[in-house]
Parts: structure tokens; sequence; C-alpha cells
């Protein structure tokens, strides 16, 4: 079984500058990926100033305008304000049994969550996870360390699992612990061995393997989004970037061909 998968933080549906609405041509950019399951951060659930702002905007919630009808949507609502609320989203072309929102906030002023889905894929039950991380270090660990608590206590040993979103983690110093007590692997791994954690706390260095650039999108120089799998081969990963995608939000999304194993 072969899955396109893809992730992608979407900035609200607007343009980095200017604030304006780039949410119906994100939804033609990710139906034009061809995607099964796509992975989002920053969805709009609702937000009243644009609706009556812009006549083009959605009557209805980001995921399921963009899910439209050839996907199923999950939404993990993180961010609540007067006007509306934000957070993640997975759209699947497979049914999805089962859907949860983890508050992983580490302090008042960022609100952030790990959506998990159960999606019914062809040949397994495939355990996806859509992650945004805080803006600082300590947190961020907090926050893995979250991630991977609930990984261990929703997914069966040894079930294919699929983590993507946005990490902020431009020092690459999340991945070991993922690797050493997930057994994930990273999209854009160069095949170098897995480290133990202890291995990485000794020689006090990142693992080999490096995540693709994805920020800013017109010319990304930051590595924030990551795609981690466990039960997957990878046949190919790139980040999709150019005019068009810096136009349409910050980040530039990821997409991977997986194989189950």
């Amino acid at each position: 079984m072969k899955i396109r998968i893809a992730t992608y933080n979407i900035h609200k549906g607007v343009s980095s500058f200017g604030r304006r609405p780039r949410i119906l041509a994100l939804k033609q950019a990710i139906d034009a990926m061809g995607a099964e399951l796509v992975f989002l951060q920053e969805v709009q659930g609702r937000h009243d100033l644009h609706a009556a702002r812009h006549a083009q905007w959605p009557n209805q919630g980001q995921h399921a305008f963009l899910a439209g009808s050839s996907h199923h949507s999950a939404y993990g609502m993180n961010a609540v304000y007067d006007h509306g609320h934000h957070g993640n989203a997975l759209l699947s072309r497979f049914g999805i049994a089962f859907s949860s929102n983890r508050d992983v906030s580490d302090h008042a002023f960022e609100q952030r969550g790990i959506l998990h889905c159960a999606v019914q894929a062809p040949a397994a039950e495939v355990h996806c996870y859509v992650v945004h991380l805080g803006l600082f270090a300590a947190g961020r660990k907090r926050q893995t360390e979250g991630l991977i608590e609930t990984i261990e206590a929703s997914a069966p040993p040894g079930a294919p699992i699929i983590i993507a979103g946005d990490f902020n983690d431009w020092g690459n110093r999340l991945s070991a612990a993922l690797q050493s007590r997930l057994g994930v692997t990273e999209v854009f791994d160069d095949g170098a061995p897995k480290l133990r954690l202890s291995d990485f706390l000794r020689r006090n260095r990142l693992p080999k393997a490096m995540p693709a650039r994805t920020f800013p999108a017109g010319l990304p120089l930051l590595r924030l989004d990551r795609i981690y799998v466990r039960g997957f081969a990878v046949e190919t990963a790139e980040v999709l970037h150019g005019a068009l995608w810096a136009k349409l939000s910050d980040h530039a999304p990821i997409v991977a061909t997986l194989r189950l194993t």
C-alpha cells in the first residue's frame, strides 16, 4: 500500500503580508498535491471578522472547506478568541475512525495541541498525529514529551504512525528523542543509523539526518516542518517552493510518498 501525504502550515488562510485572503487558492493548491492525507496547522475554524470583511470567505470551517467532497476532515481547536478560533486539522481520503485533541499549551500566550486521528487505510489502521509546537525551546521539549506520551498511550506497539506538522525546531534538537523512544524516521533522513538518546547526550551533537528547509516559503532557510513515520518506507519526499507557494503561506509544504512495510 502506498500513501501520498503532505504537511502544511497554511497561516490561517491569509497572506503573510497584508492579511489578504488566500483560502480559495490554498484549496486549489492542496487539491493539486493529490495527497490522501494532509496534515494542516494554523487552520481557522471560525473567524467572524474575515467572514464579514471578505465576500468569498467560506461559511464553514477551513478544515471542512479544504476537505470538500474528496476528503474527510478532523479539527483540533487550540486557540480561542472573541471572534473565532484556530488549530490543527487532518484531511483524509480514508475514513477517520477516531479523533481526539490533547492540549499541550506551555503557557497562556501560545495555545498548542496534538490532534490524533485513527485512519482506516485499505491495508492497515494508521495513527496520525498533527503537531504545532511552541516558539520556545524549553516549551517544545515539554510538548515533545507530551507527544511521546500521547503516542505511547494511543497507538499499539508497532502500529503504523505518521507524525507531521510545524515543530518550530530549527536546531533539530527533538529528533533524537522521537527516534529513540518511538522508532520513527524523518522522511528526509539520509540513511544514518538511528541514535539512542544516551548516544546523543554523550556525544553532545545533533543526529546526522537533517530535515528540509521550509521557512520562509519565498526563500526557505529554517528547518521547521517535519514528517516522522514508523511502519513505512519513504519512496519520495520534497518541499514545494517557488512563487506560487510564497504567495499562499509563510511556510512551504512537504509532500512525501510512503509505502507500508
